[in-house]
């Protein structure tokens, strides 16, 4: 069976038809003075799904989720959750929580007090609490942390002791704002897993805002791409990633060669697109463009293979120049200018010690992709 990537194949409610969603944004907009942060934008979101907020700065993202937490009102539209209007609904009478990228622990507190806080707020009876605290503490393994502060712990620690103290109170949905900026690189990719497992674990509905592509990727069952206050897709991982809605989305996820041009012929399996500069180009997913209209072709660079030699086998292969290299180590970045003067991005994974065909900068290289390797985009 084919399959755009790897995917959690027993979740997947939005499938459904029958499935009801569990928070809907309908036709939300929300203005500051002549701004428009959110505009008029509708999104479903269910029950014990992992869903991203992707976005630049400025395109909406925390706004959204602001206002669920109930910091923020929307100038139009409604927000549910579990059916029921959010509108006029105080933060500490909404069954969310909210995480900041800050932590916002107290800095007079033990961890446990801190875990505790939210709890007692609530008049919970104290061996409640403490279980409460004490099952919290195993679940982000920092029993030995108890009776520490927060300036006695790492930003690791840190992170997992405002996680815990968040689904403490047992939430319905955690509302998660850039929860993984303040790491380093290697502790926010071991975190990103260990987010993943509590969620499952909790059964709890997650909504993360983050503008960290490879983060949303990671952890998120859908991601839904914003800018400029609207939803330029939503869509799983590899969905985003391998069938881009546009441009925008192809450009902002990941990297992506671009390659202008027109639909010249269209058969049952095939479409041929020709280039600006005469370049042509035989691909299979070209959607529902028609003979003559323009498009652009876009192709992931580790789809491109590259080499000293024209391919025999290859579909589709255009010569140039390679104009620079970086050795990443797992894998090879090569920059190949092509004879009409388009800029190529090809990767290739490290696979082997030893190159078989070694290049380098000014060398002649082909580039060759095969038919089925990028998608053809309309908009």
């Amino acid at each position: 069976m084919k399959s755009l990537g790897s995917i959690r194949r027993d979740f997947a409610p939005w499938n459904d038809p029958n499935a009801k969603p569990y928070i809907q944004f309908d036709n939300v907009t929300k203005k500051f003075g002549d701004f428009t942060a959110v505009n008029n934008l509708s999104l479903t979101i269910f029950e014990r799904e992992f869903f991203a907020l992707l976005g630049a700065s400025g395109c909406g993202k925390s706004t959204l989720l602001r206002m669920l937490a109930g910091f923020e009102e929307p100038t139009a539209g409604r927000i549910l959750l579990d059916g029921q209007d959010l509108r006029g609904i105080p933060p500490y009478h909404r069954p969310v929580n909210m995480m900041f990228q800050s932590y916002a622990l107290f800095p007079h507190m033990t961890v446990e007090n801190n875990i505790a806080f939210g709890l007692k707020q609530d008049g919970m009876p104290k061996p409640e609490i403490a279980a409460r605290v004490a099952e919290m503490l195993k679940l982000v393994k920092l029993e030995q942390f108890a009776k520490r502060k927060p300036h006695q712990l790492s930003g690791g620690q840190r992170q997992r002791v405002a996680l815990a103290r968040s689904v403490a109170k047992r939430p319905k949905v955690l509302l998660l704002d850039e929860p993984l900026g303040a790491l380093d690189k290697k502790l926010r990719e071991e975190t990103q897993f260990e987010l993943m497992d509590l969620q499952q674990k909790l059964g709890l509905t997650f909504v993360v805002v983050t503008h960290d592509q490879e983060e949303a990727m990671t952890m998120a069952d859908r991601i839904a791409i914003l800018d400029k206050g609207e939803v330029m897709q939503v869509a799983t991982p590899p969905e985003v990633y391998e069938a881009p809605a546009s441009r925008f989305v192809a450009h902002f996820v990941g990297n992506v060669n671009m390659f202008e041009g027109k639909v010249a012929e269209r058969t049952a399996q095939t479409t041929r697109i020709a280039g600006a500069t005469g370049a042509q180009i035989v691909v299979e997913n070209a959607g529902d463009a028609a003979a003559g209209a323009d498009i652009v072709f876009a192709i992931r660079p580790e789809k491109i293979r590259i080499s000293s030699r024209k391919p025999a086998d290859a579909v589709n292969a255009l010569e140039g120049e390679v104009y620079d290299i970086a050795y990443l180590g797992d894998m090879t970045v090569y920059h190949v200018r092509l004879d009409d003067g388009q800029m190529v991005r090809a990767s290739t994974m490290n696979a082997a010690r030893v190159t078989e065909d070694p290049l380098s900068w000014n060398d002649r290289a082909w580039v060759s992709f095969r038919s089925d390797a990028g998608v053809v985009l309309t908009r």
